[in-house]
């Protein structure tokens, strides 16, 4: 097919998810290497969202490949009941690097599901059935993952299921009250969250959920201490802390998992995105030992047809070796000090620029209508006159690839582009911005 037929076909038969569908304008992909992308026509387009922030080692990974090549010669499926090499595996090589606490995966197609049988599992052991997590979030648009949700995408799924109860992220740029230091931050946004959940009923509480770092959100990073002390929480009640590293897990942040920059142990870790890289999909929950030796005598009552997937798991070995074998880790920590260093320079030089969030090569731009106000660009949840929709459309026509969430756009390429190709496609960004400053201030 022409590029021109590819977009024909895709417009007539799919529903393109979070769009209304008279509007969108795909671009037809014909081929793709590492962070670039091209048109049938052969336009060249930069990928700086690592697509939907999981395409962490960037297209065309031959180890990936092959080791699915390898698997589709011995089997493609076999079902959970049976011993896969690939899921023994990979579920082995997850546990290594988690914690020394953390005890056995139950694995699933992605990251809304890990977070549904996250809190399956929170519940079950517990015997308590509400669940906390923040507003400003996304865990996923199936029903139990979109409840947990915060922000509008959950909007579709109300009147919800009882028990999800929302708390406030320590969301420091945006609050009111002058703090003195991060730490005491921390301390009133812990001191709140404690409140809430004494007035919820603490026996009440299975667990609280929470995205690491918070991801298309605004990349909101929890001030010093602000873990800790949530921890500190759980410990008290007897809750189950859940980290959410779906976005945030597998080298996104400088670390293989987002949590280990804050010096806490979550009880329950939900993954996806960066454990393959999208090549096959997979995602899982990874549980303590003493909530594992819980199911030794209770019924697991979880289950996926497409729990640990061969193909997926085989994936899932060849990326996690290819992250130490490439040193994918030193790289993102080199790069994404420039790229924290050239953020700090936009928003010196940008009056549409609020704040910039960055760590590891996980960034966010805020744009506002005025940096003493803080008034947002465009107000939340709306966007009467699309303005996020023209600066990315202004991006795109430059070759510049990412999305926008409320007024926020992202900075999140593939783990291994260089620092040359970071400047690069920075340059254009600093373009955009320019014309943001001159028309839509």
């Amino acid at each position: 097919m022409t590029g021109e037929e590819v977009v024909l076909k895709h417009k007539k038969y799919n529903l393109q998810s979070w769009s209304k569908q008279g509007e969108i304008k795909p671009i037809a992909i014909e081929k793709a290497d590492g962070i670039y992308m091209w048109d049938y026509d052969g336009n060249r387009y930069t990928d700086m969202s690592a697509q939907l922030v999981n395409l962490n080692v960037g297209f065309g990974n031959k180890a990936i490949a092959e080791a699915i090549k390898e698997q589709v010669d011995k089997y493609c499926y076999i079902a959970p009941s049976y011993a896969s090499a690939p899921r023994s595996e990979l579920a082995e090589m997850i546990i290594d690097l988690m914690p020394d606490n953390m005890g056995k995966v139950f694995f699933t197609n992605a990251g809304a599901d890990a977070n549904e049988n996250a809190i399956k599992i929170a519940r079950m052991f517990t015997g308590r059935n509400k669940v906390f997590s923040r507003y400003r979030s996304y865990h996923g648009s199936s029903f139990g993952a979109g409840n947990l949700t915060g922000e509008p995408r959950r909007y579709p799924l109300e009147p919800g299921i009882p028990g999800f109860v929302k708390f406030f992220d320590p969301y420091v740029y945006r609050e009111k009250i002058p703090f003195t230091s991060e730490e005491a931050a921390a301390e009133y946004y812990v001191d709140k969250l404690r409140e809430q959940i004494v007035y919820e009923g603490s026996d009440s509480v299975a667990a609280i959920v929470m995205e690491t770092i918070t991801g298309s959100n605004g990349v909101i990073i929890p001030p010093k201490g602000y873990l800790q002390g949530v921890r500190k929480i759980c410990d008290e009640f007897g809750i189950m802390m859940i980290c959410d590293e779906v976005m945030t897990g597998w080298g996104r942040t400088g670390k293989m998992f987002a949590f280990e920059n804050f010096d806490v142990k979550p009880d329950i870790v939900t993954f996806a995105k960066g454990v393959t890289c999208g090549y096959v999909q997979l995602g899982g929950v990874v549980v303590s030992k003493k909530i594992a030796e819980y199911f030794d005598d209770h019924l697991l009552s979880c289950g996926l047809t497409y729990s640990g997937h061969p193909l997926a798991c085989a994936a899932g070995i060849a990326c996690v070796n290819y992250y130490k074998e490439a040193h994918i880790l030193e790289n993102v920590n080199a790069v994404g000090k420039v790229l924290g260093e050239k953020l700090k320079e936009l928003k010196s030089k940008h009056e549409c620029i609020g704040d910039v969030r960055y760590i590891g090569l996980f960034s966010s731009i805020e744009l506002v209508k005025n940096q003493e106000t803080k008034e947002p660009l465009v107000p939340y949840g709306k966007d009467p006159e699309k303005k996020m929709g023209k600066i990315i459309g202004m991006l795109k026509a430059k070759g510049f690839m990412t999305y926008s969430h409320e007024n926020m756009v992202f900075v999140n390429p593939a783990l291994i582009i260089t620092e040359e190709q970071l400047l690069e496609e920075l340059e254009k960004l600093d373009e955009v911005l320019t014309i943001v400053d001159k028309e839509m201030l």
